[in-house]
């Protein structure tokens, strides 16, 4: 096996993403063949030990996919300090062993996740630099006009940083038949910073009040039920995996011939 970047072996372990496994080598936790690592420093796992605070890591044989359709009313973390409900306790003990969650869904928020304990997936899915869209059906209260929408569509500044351009579409108008006041949106972003969609639409005056995650790049399964998890097929983990951002267009790479 030939040598490869600490930060990607690491991630490949199922330990920590790239950006994490950055920072662990920054703080000196990390050490090839009993040297303290530095930034950009490779080894070769067939014949160099690598250890993170003191535990060697090995890259699994074979890395578990798993994809979540996440209920209400649980978090994505492995442990809740309120005691509530973790994504992890809808998995299968069996299956839990380093996973991971690409990215989080609030509390109150439902729909797909992505469980791995490939690390470098994970960077894939969440930076915003490898533009993997994530997809979201958003109720909201009444109907905004154009001009809101299309302050949205721009990006707004939120906790002193502007977000990136979001594509929103109407999904679906409120039923006058049925006397309802709420519409459905589509939103898709590339970046998802915590509650980012509830705060736009709630800066605007149409609060949100259901989320569902219903795409991650083109990975969606709308006949998944909700608490239900399931395998990701190859070519799903592929796809997943070739997403990238060029020039500000999402586009998937090309493989080759």
């Amino acid at each position: 096996m030939t040598s490869e970047r600490l930060q990607r072996l690491i991630a490949r372990s199922g330990l920590a993403s790239r950006r994490k496994a950055e920072l662990l080598i920054r703080e000196g936790r990390v050490t090839v063949n009993g040297q303290v690592a530095e930034i950009g420093e490779k080894a070769d796992p067939t014949t160099d030990t690598v250890r993170v605070d003191g535990r060697r890591i090995r890259p699994p044989k074979k890395h578990r996919y798993l994809l979540l359709n996440k209920p209400r009313g649980c978090v994505t973390t492995h442990s809740d300090p309120q005691g509530r409900k973790t994504v992890f306790d809808l998995v299968p003990v069996r299956f839990r062993k380093a996973l991971v969650a690409a990215g989080r869904l609030d509390f109150d928020s439902e729909g797909l996740l992505v469980l791995t304990d490939d690390g470098d997936l994970v960077q894939r899915i969440t930076h915003p630099r490898y533009g993997c869209i994530k997809i979201y059906a958003v109720k909201v209260r009444g109907v905004p006009i154009p001009a809101k929408i299309e302050r949205l569509r721009r990006g707004m500044v939120i906790n002193g940083q502007r977000t990136a351009p979001a594509r929103i579409h109407l999904r679906r108008r409120p039923r006058q038949s049925k006397g309802e006041k709420n519409s459905w949106w589509t939103v898709q972003l590339v970046e998802g910073r915590k509650r980012q969609i509830r705060e736009m639409f709630h800066r605007i005056g149409h609060p949100v009040q259901r989320l569902m995650r219903v795409g991650i790049g083109d990975v969606a399964d709308s006949q998944l039920p909700v608490g239900a998890i399931r395998e990701l097929s190859h070519r799903e983990v592929e796809i997943l995996r070739h997403f990238s951002s060029e020039d500000g267009k999402v586009r998937r790479k090309r493989r080759s011939p």
